[in-house]
């Protein structure tokens, strides 16, 4: 999510027609959107941000590879109009990120560091297993680049998630969980404002592009 590339780009349809390529995005696909499931309840029932926030990251994803696979050969008008459609349920997101790290600094709500630690450590390993799926492919256009590099940068991520564990096991406050919210909300929000900048600019090189 934070490179906001990540599966959007244009790619040649003969490497977006690639069997392996397109199954290791199905099985990343189905790694991200049952660990959206996971933290999103895990954050709601422990009460931390981070995890809510790390959330959003997989169903960032989610909607990538999703995007990637479904208009990978159509025209660059859908293409863009999909991208315009990520961008903005990731502003709307990251925006309800945010908002609910605010109400818990006015709350002065203690996450559990347990279970903050132990789903955390999950994520990693998915996000892991995400990246050496998809490390084959690393090579490849820019497609298959940016789907690499936002696996591995989602797994530092996930460090940072276990750190605020540590650091809420550590200090006995929420302050910890809450700062790395923070970051990676304000990082969902500018990756979806990148992805609509970069859409509508498509959009508008594609109204004007001659027929």
């Amino acid at each position: 999510m934070a490179g906001g590339c990540c599966g959007g780009c244009e790619t040649p349809k003969d490497k977006t027609r690639d069997k392996a390529w397109r199954r290791a995005l199905w099985i990343a696909l189905t790694i991200n959107g049952a660990m959206f499931v996971l933290e999103i309840g895990a954050g709601l029932s422990a009460r931390s941000a981070a995890l809510r926030a790390d959330a959003l990251d997989f169903l960032g994803d989610t909607a990538n590879y999703a995007i990637s696979l479904s208009v990978a050969g159509l025209a660059l008008q859908w293409r863009a109009r999909a991208a315009l459609a990520k961008g903005i349920s990731l502003v709307l997101l990251a925006c309800w990120v945010l908002g609910s790290t605010v109400w818990m600094i006015m709350a002065h709500a203690l996450p559990a560091a347990g279970t903050m630690g132990a789903v955390g450590f999950v994520a990693l390993l998915a996000n892991m297993a995400c990246a050496l799926l998809l490390w084959r492919h690393r090579e490849g256009d820019a497609n298959r680049r940016s789907v690499w590099i936002c696996s591995r940068n989602d797994a530092i991520g996930n460090l940072a998630v276990v750190a605020a564990a540590l650091g809420v096991f550590g200090t006995g406050t929420g302050w910890p969980d809450l700062i790395v919210a923070a970051i990676l909300g304000c990082l969902g929000l500018w990756g979806g404002t990148q992805i609509i900048r970069h859409a509508r600019a498509e959009l508008h090189e594609d109204h004007f592009a001659p027929q």
